[in-house]
């Protein structure tokens, strides 16, 4: 048994910082930003949680679908920027949203974490544990970002992104090739350790390991290399080649990265769908939020064939291959 996706949903927090407002904060400009990253502004939480994004975004996504929060059976957290241990991000999203029938749990694979959820909500729903899922991306990054440092200050967003899947028996429909890996060797690479959270009332945050530190160098050649071969390995799993391909939602790191995959493939970057300008890297909800972007602006069609890719810190990949 496979699963579709049914219903999509996203939330973004209302202070937008531009680049211009960086150039104020830290030795950086608007054109050096955009010509390096595709980044122009990214959305930064204030009064909004990382579960209150979820909620909003699981709340649009069970609109969307026609679903009420009871139907839910399985619900998923995709997340590295909880604002709480204890209890986890996916226990206040089903709090808040009245999923009372729920089972749930969060997941942290970073940028990855979407995928990785994703595809764990497809083996629920294919051996027939569960019938559907809500499965939602979430982070609010600018609280583990170092606001000095121009090489990671500039990339990050905050957000949320959701799907609501579900059982189909529909032939050739549904989710068709499925890859995942890690490589747990390269982790440092992109790391950020944990314990303490910055106070976003007094601006505390005591411990400069705490914030997110990145080779950039690194992360682009492992996602240029990695990335066009595991699509390669989930298009061979379904049957088709690259060209066949209407659309590739990938995650939403920088332009230049995603124009390398692209290359890399031999297919056109007017396959390549992206909002990275508007939002900048969001992690975990960067494919969910553009997924929702896409449905909600009339762009998916039934039949349509899409991937959905997500690379990042772990070092994690994933490919998926999907009719809509």
């Amino acid at each position: 048994m496979r699963i579709r996706i049914s219903g999509t949903g996203s939330a973004l927090p209302k202070k937008i910082l531009t680049n211009a407002d960086l150039e104020k904060m830290v030795d950086t400009s608007d054109a050096w930003i955009r010509e390096r990253t595709g980044i122009r502004e990214r959305h930064i939480a204030e009064e909004e949680t990382t579960s209150s994004l979820a909620a909003e975004a699981c709340r649009r996504a069970l609109e969307n679908a026609g679903k009420k929060a009871e139907d839910v059976d399985l619900l998923i957290v995709a997340c590295c920027t909880a604002e709480m241990m204890l209890p986890c991000t996916s226990f206040q999203v089903q709090d808040a949203i009245g999923a009372v029938n729920a089972t749930v749990f969060d997941l942290n694979a970073a940028c990855s974490g979407f995928l990785f959820a994703l595809q764990t909500a497809h083996t629920y729903i294919a051996t027939g544990v569960y019938k559907n899922a809500l499965v939602v991306g979430v982070e609010v990054l600018s609280r583990i970002i170092d606001w000095t440092d121009r090489t990671t200050c500039v990339l990050f967003g905050d957000g949320a992104g959701a799907v609501f899947a579900e059982a189909t028996d529909e032939e050739g429909m549904g989710l068709l090739g499925l890859v995942q890996g890690s490589i747990g060797s390269r982790g440092p690479v992109l790391q950020c350790k944990a314990g303490h959270y910055r106070d976003v009332a007094t601006e505390i945050f005591p411990y400069k390991d705490s914030y997110v530190h990145m080779d950039g160098g690194e992360v682009y050649k492992f996602a240029v290399r990695q990335v066009p071969d595991c699509i390669e390995k989930a298009l061979e799993q379904s049957g088709f080649a690259p060209e066949d391909i209407d659309l590739y939602v990938l995650h939403q790191a920088n332009i230049r990265i995603i124009e390398a995959i692209a290359k890399r493939l031999g297919v056109s970057m007017d396959r390549f769908p992206y909002n990275l300008d508007r939002v900048g890297n969001t992690s975990s909800a960067a494919i969910p939020s553009l997924l929702d972007e896409l449905n909600h602006s009339g762009k998916l069609k039934k039949g349509m064939k899409l991937v959905l890719s997500g690379f990042g810190a772990g070092l994690g990949y994933g490919a998926i291959v999907m009719r809509w």
